[in-house]
Parts: C-alpha cells; structure tokens; sequence
C-alpha cells in the first residue's frame, strides 16, 4: 500500500544531479573571476620583472657606455701628454742651441777684447825741444825716413845750426788765418743762399656773399663787375647764386688772396663801387691756407 502511494505521488528521485550541476556552476562563477585577477596578477608581475630586466640592461649599457668614454679621454689624455713632452724635447733643443751659440758669441767677445787690450795705442809725433841756452843738436820726428837717418853727422850739425824750433807757432797763425777765411766764405755764400730762397707766402681763402638791390638786379653783370676788381694778389674762383626771399639771390663767390698785398677792406671797398648792382658785401668764410 505504502509502495503504491509512492507510485501515485510525483518524487524528483535525481534533484542531487541538479544540485551538484548548480553548485559547481555557481562555483565556477565565483572562481572565474578570482582566477582572472591572479592571472593578471601574473601578468603585472611578469610586466615588473620585465621592467627590472631593461633597467639592468640599461644600466649595463650605460656602464659599458662611460667606461668606453673613459678609455678614450684616456687615450687622448695620453696623447697630448706625448705630444707636449715633442713639444719640451725640441724647446730644449733650441735653448741648448742657443746657450751655445751665446758662449760661442762670448768667447769672440772676449778674444777681441783682449786682442785690442794688448795693442799699444798709438804715440802721436812729438819733437825734442831744448832750451834756450842749449843750442839744439838734433830734432826727432817719427816719421822721419831711414835715407834722413842715414845722412853724414857733418850736414846733420850745418841743418841744425840754421834750422831753429820756432816756439810761437807762425806756422799754426797762418793755418788758423786760412781756416777763418774759408769759414767766413762759407758763411757768407750760406747767407746769399738763404737770402735768395723765396719765403713761405700768406694766403687766404674767402668766401663772399654780394647782395643786390632787388630782384630786377642783372646779376650776371652784378658777377662781371665783382670780378672785374683785379688786384696783385688776388684770384677770384668758382660763384653761385644763392636764394635769400622773395625771389631775390645773392652772389656768393670764392676767392684766394695773399695776407701782404690785399685787405678784406679793400676788396669791399673795390666791390661796393658798383653802386648801380651791388647793395652790401659779407664774408661768409675766411680761411687761412
């Protein structure tokens, strides 16, 4: 009876296949994403290591890098070293050689120092004067010639009875008489020369502004008549007409004139004749050449 009730009734016999299925799904869900965050885990170490690899290979590097640099400052280090010590090798050289050639120049030096020590300076002429009581026998000259020497004792006794030393110098009187006659001929042909060279002549260049009446004034008359002054000692140069106002012009004309012959005054004077042309006369310039 019992049994076929449990026939009648509806029993899930297999609900623990489901449970089982559901809890492992569900465990499945829980540990998926656990699993995920150590996978990244992992994969965030492995990036760090990585990292830590390149920083050691590049600090590597690096190393090798400076010690290569070192080597080569070393090696140029090196090299100017050799090369400076050429360089105080052959300065060495030259001062050895120039040491030489110094004591070289010295011992000439002292050589000739001594070689002009040792020769005697030489005697000027003189002459053996006697006194006035003692009648003089013989007068010795350097310079006299062996044939001189050679003469017999008798004419040599005759020459000196008649040749006797003249103590006041005539001689030397009319040496200096003809000395001062050529110096004053000298002199007086210098001062003939002299007084015949020109001198340095003074001169002047001046700058003119002549001023008409009006503007009806024919100013190239007005220039004829300024130029027309003729003086010793003038030259008239280059003019131009310069505007005053209200279409007057004025004549400004250059001219060189030498200091001792003509006068600012009279050259205004000789130009402000022109009465019919020439209203006033100014110096713009003056300047001494």
């Amino acid at each position: 009876m019992a049994v076929d009730f449990l026939l009648d009734e509806k029993i899930w016999f297999e609900k623990f296949k489901y449970d089982d299925a559901e809890r492992r799904y569900y465990e499945q869900q829980v540990n998926g994403p656990a699993g995920s965050s150590s996978h990244q885990q992992e994969n965030g170490a492995s990036t760090i290591l990585r990292d830590i690899a390149r920083a050691r290979e590049n600090i590597q590097k690096s190393l090798a890098g400076s010690a290569s640099t070192s080597s080569g400052d070393q090696n140029e280090l090196l090299s100017r070293i050799s090369h400076l010590e050429v360089e105080n090798q052959n300065l060495h050289n030259v001062v050895a050689d120039l040491q030489k050639a110094i004591f070289k120049l010295e011992s000439r030096l002292n050589a000739l120092e001594k070689s002009t020590s040792h020769q005697p300076s030489p005697v000027p002429p003189t002459q053996k004067v006697e006194p006035f009581g003692v009648p003089s026998k013989k007068v010795e000259l350097p310079s006299a010639s062996p044939a001189k020497k050679a003469e017999p004792a008798a004419a040599e006794e005759d020459d000196d009875d008649d040749d006797d030393i003249n103590l006041f110098g005539s001689d030397d009187e009319e040496e200096d008489q003809e000395a001062a006659k050529v110096r004053e001929e000298r002199l007086r042909q210098y001062a003939e020369k002299k007084a015949k060279k020109p001198g340095l002549i003074a001169k002047s260049s001046i700058l003119l502004d002549v001023k008409p009446w009006d503007d009806e004034t024919d100013m190239a008359k007005m220039e004829e008549c300024v130029r027309s002054v003729q003086m010793d000692g003038l030259v008239w140069g280059a003019s131009k007409l310069v505007p005053v106002g209200y279409g007057i012009k004025k004549l400004q004309i250059q001219c060189v004139v030498e200091d001792d012959k003509v006068g600012t005054d009279i050259l205004e004077e000789e130009i402000t004749k022109f009465e019919d042309y020439v209203q006033s006369v100014d110096i713009a310039a003056f300047n001494k050449i």
